[in-house]
């Protein structure tokens, strides 16, 4: 398969190295570049691309009315190539509730170098929009939360220190869940559908690191429990979501019988920091059968071998189903090597989350449906 890809970026900068870069990949083929949406409009009337590389913050019309416009005229994979600001920030997490599913950051200085040295990077991204399920991403930007919002490498060479054995019969339940391409509608989905007392959350969803705090202050806006970029030594709570920041891997470790996380860095891991592997690998260690472990939709196979390993330590596995995926990879390698107990649809996860059931409990009730 080759993906069509249409550059639109008012910076003929970005435009000239992306289309270079891009070029050179098999499999990608750069079908124009534009330098705004209004001149990307006369190259939509004569060929429509697989994936559109969208900057926010151009002349005559922006980049977040444009995605607004796509969704509803003709969803399309977009990619935001957003800079790295503050306010940047912010409004690239609207243009992700809107339907854009994924973001390449882009600094404002040293922008050529950053653009020829994220090459492979870029063309992941891009191959992983190819496959994205537009019809998945569009009716979860639409959807509305049930509840009333409130203001408010090996994993080894990360994991280092062996954890203690968990307790057995802890009463205290913790939620490990792994994403990355469309989870940030998928958990927007999730976390606005929980109530105060759901378990205490640990997340790693795949995004630059300038992004994960604007991200989450907007999820605490719009859910009921409070959910904020993990700090390390933050104790894990009941209505309490920490999600890993972009930059860094997140573990869950044991003081007593508490949960607390260490936010630490380190080297890439199934290619990603933070990677899923690593809180997938420390929550087996440090909760066992204490736990759950969700992945959900997004590209590659990070997290599938972290969730084998919670399913060998007695954690309930799920796995969200293809149909509701806006791209079914981390999941389908999940399966494939034997680690999931359950394959649900994205209606279902608020659910399984708030209960937090034991894998013998849930067994107990749908015996028959469990893989495996």
């Amino acid at each position: 398969m080759t993906v069509k890809v249409l550059i639109v970026d008012d910076s003929a900068v970005v435009r000239q190295v992306l289309t270079e870069q891009l070029a050179g990949i098999a499999g990608i083929t750069v079908m124009g570049a534009a330098r705004d949406p209004l001149f990307a409009r006369k190259l939509l009337e004569t060929q429509w691309p697989d994936v559109i590389v969208l900057d926010i913050e151009m002349p005559r019309m922006d980049g977040l009315t444009f995605l607004r416009q796509l969704m509803a005229e003709r969803p399309t994979p977009v990619i935001i190539c957003s800079t790295l600001t503050e306010q940047g920030a912010e409004i690239t997490m609207q243009a992700m509730s809107a339907g854009a599913v994924d973001i390449i950051a882009k600094p404002k200085i040293g922008l050529r170098q950053f653009l020829e040295e994220s090459r492979t990077l870029l063309g992941d991204a891009i191959k992983a929009a190819g496959h994205a399920r537009m019809e998945r991403v569009s009716a979860g930007s639409r959807a509305r939360p049930i509840m009333t919002p409130t203001q408010k490498l090996p994993a080894d060479v990360v994991l280092a220190e062996r954890a203690a054995a968990p307790i057995a019969g802890m009463t205290e339940r913790v939620v490990a869940i792994g994403t990355s391409t469309g989870g940030t509608q998928a958990l927007e989905y999730v976390l606005t559908r929980l109530p105060r007392t759901a378990p205490g959350l640990v997340i790693v969803q795949h995004m630059p690191g300038q992004f994960t705090a604007a991200f989450a202050a907007r999820l605490d806006q719009l859910c009921q429990i409070e959910v904020r970029e993990a700090r390390n030594g933050d104790r894990v709570l009941p209505g309490l979501a920490l999600i890993a920041p972009g930059t860094d891997h997140l573990l869950l470790r044991r003081s007593g019988a508490q949960y607390r996380v260490e936010v630490k860095g380190g080297p890439l891991v199934s290619r990603h920091r933070p990677s899923v592997d690593v809180l997938f690998r420390s929550t087996a260690q440090a909760a066992g059968s204490n736990a759950v472990g969700i992945i959900m939709t997004g590209m590659g196979d990070d997290g599938a071998r972290g969730l084998l390993e919670m399913h060998q330590t007695g954690a309930l596995t799920i796995a969200q189903d293809e149909q509701t995926c806006v791209v079914y990879g981390m999941p389908k390698e999940a399966v494939k090597l034997g680690g999931v107990d359950a394959v649900v649809g994205l209606p279902r996860i608020p659910e399984l989350v708030t209960q937090a059931p034991t894998r013998l409990a849930y067994k107990r009730l749908h015996g028959a449906s469990v893989p495996g």
